[in-house]
C-alpha cells in the first residue's frame, strides 16, 4: 500500500518543514514557560542551600526575611547560640535595591553577613576568583550574574566598595543577584539615614519634652543613637549540631525567645507555595493556552492538508482502501508533524535560555512529558481530517 503520509510528505517537504518549524517555535516557548517556573523554584531552594542554614529566626508572627519584612535587635542571636543543639548562630540583613554600574543600573540583593568567624550562615560560598570579606568596612563579594569584576568599585547609599571576590549561583527568590557586605556596612546601608534626615529629627526631639527630658543624657544618648542608625537585623540564621532535631530546637527558641522560628520544610513552603504562588498560577495559564493554540494550530495544517487531497483520498477508496488505513496515513503525518516541531522546539528552548533574564532550567522530566503531550495534542488535532477523509465520497475520484 502506498503511504499518503509518506508521498505527501515527499511532494512537498520543504512545506512540510517550515510548517513544523513554525509550530516548533511555539513548543519552544512552552518548554521555556516550563522552564521559567522550575528556575523560579530552584533559584528559592539555592537561596536556602546557600544560606547554610537549618532554622530561621524572624520577627514573630511575620514570614520574613524573605516573603515579608522582619526586624530583631542585633543581640538576638547572643542566647540562641547557647541553647542545647545549636551549632553556630549569625544575624543577618537583606535589602533588594538597584546599584549603578557603568551606565546601566544592577537590580541586586544586599546581603549582610557576619565575617569575623568563617563557616557563619549566612556568609557567601561558592566563590570562584578573589577571597573572602576580611575587613569590616568597604569590601563586597558580588555574584557573577551582577556583571561586576574583582577591583571593582560599586557605590551602595553613600559608601563605596571593592569588589574583592566573585561567587556563583547566589540569587535572591526573585532571581536577583546577591552583594554580599560585612553585617555593619549593611546595617547603614539599610537603616542609617542620611545627614539632613537626622538633623530634622534632632530638631523634632528637641521641640518635644516628652523624648527630650531635662537632666536626664541616658535617654538623650539612647535618642540619638536611634536617630543616627539602627543595629538591627533581618534574621537570626541558625545551623544545628548532626544529632539534634530542627523542630526540638526551634520549638525551645519559640519557647524562651518568643520568636518565629522557621525550619528548612517550612521555609521553602513559604518561597513556593507563597512568594512565587502567583507566579506559578500565571505560567500554568500560559501553558493551558498554548497548548491549546498548539492544538488548534495543528488541527488547521493538517485539516488544510487532507482537503487538498481530497482527491487521491478518493482515488483511494475507490480502489479499496479501508478507511482504517487513511485514517493511520494521516495520523502518520500528524503525528510526524508534532515529531519536528518537538526536535526545533527542544533546540529552540536550548539555544535562547540563556539569554533570560531569569533562569530557565530545562529538565529532562519535562522534556519528555512535553513530548508526549505534543504527540497527544498531535493525535487529537488530527481527529477532524480523519472525520472529513472518512466523508469522501469514492465518486469524487471520477467526477470533475
Amino acid at each position: 500500500m502506498i503511504s499518503l503520509a509518506g508521498r505527501d510528505i515527499l511532494h512537498s517537504w520543504g512545506k512540510f518543514v517550515l510548517t513544523g518549524a513554525g509550530l516548533g517555535l511555539l513548543i519552544g516557548v512552552t518548554l521555556s514557560m516550563a522552564g521559567v517556573y522550575r528556575g523560579m523554584v530552584d533559584d528559592a531552594q539555592a537561596l536556602l542551600d546557600n544560606s547554610r542554614a537549618d532554622l530561621w529566626v524572624v520577627q514573630k508572627d511575620t514570614l520574613g526575611p524573605y516573603a515579608e519584612p522582619s526586624s530583631l535587635p542585633e543581640d538576638s542571636e547572643r542566647p540562641i547560640r547557647g541553647m542545647r543543639g545549636v551549632a553556630q548562630a549569625a544575624g543577618v540583613t537583606y535589602l533588594t535595591m538597584q546599584i549603578a554600574h557603568g551606565d546601566a543600573d544592577v537590580r541586586v540583593m544586599v546581603v549582610g553577613a557576619e565575617m569575623g568567624e568563617p563557616g557563619l550562615p549566612g556568609q557567601p560560598t561558592h566563590l570562584i576568583s578573589g577571597r573572602q570579606i576580611v575587613r569590616g568596612h568597604y569590601e563586597a563579594v558580588a555574584d557573577l550574574k551582577t556583571g561586576f569584576a574583582v577591583g571593582d568599585r560599586v557605590k551602595v547609599r553613600r559608601n563605596s566598595y571593592t569588589i574583592v571576590g566573585l561567587t556563583s549561583r547566589m540569587v535572591s527568590s526573585g532571581g536577583d543577584p546577591m552583594l554580599f557586605l560585612s553585617l555593619k556596612d549593611a546595617q547603614a546601608a539599610q537603616f542609617q539615614k542620611d545627614s539632613d534626615a537626622i538633623v530634622r529629627q534632632r530638631a523634632r526631639t528637641a521641640a518635644n519634652p516628652q523624648l527630650n527630658p531635662p537632666g536626664n543624657p541616658a535617654v538623650a544618648q539612647a535618642v540619638n543613637a536611634v536617630q543616627s542608625g539602627n543595629t538591627n537585623v533581618n534574621a537570626v540564621l541558625v545551623s544545628i549540631a548532626r544529632d539534634a532535631d530542627p523542630d526540638a530546637v526551634a520549638a525551645t527558641i519559640r519557647r524562651w525567645q518568643r520568636l518565629t522560628v522557621y525550619t528548612r520544610a517550612e521555609m521553602e513552603e513559604i518561597l513556593v507555595e507563597k512568594l512565587i504562588a502567583n507566579s506559578a498560577k500565571q505560567i500554568a495559564m500560559f501553558l493551558v493556552i498554548l497548548s491549546i493554540v498548539s492544538a488548534a494550530i495543528v488541527a488547521f495544517i493538517i485539516y488544510t492538508m487532507t482537503i487538498g487531497k481530497i482527491r487521491e483520498i478518493a482515488v483511494l477508496k475507490l480502489i479499496g482502501t479501508r478507511n482504517r488505513t487513511i485514517s493511520w496515513m494521516i495520523l502518520q503525518q500528524a503525528l510526524g508533524l508534532g515529531l519536528i516541531g518537538f526536535i526545533v522546539g527542544k533546540i529552540a528552548a536550548s539555544l535562547w535560555a540563556p539569554f533570560f533574564p531569569k533562569y530557565v532550567l530545562l529538565l529532562p522530566a519535562d522534556s519528555a512529558l512535553g513530548f508526549v503531550a505534543v504527540m497527544l495534542i498531535c493525535t487529537l488535532a488530527s481527529v477532524l481530517a480523519i472525520q472529513a477523509a472518512i466523508k469522501v465520497d469514492p465518486a469524487e475520484a471520477i467526477g470533475g
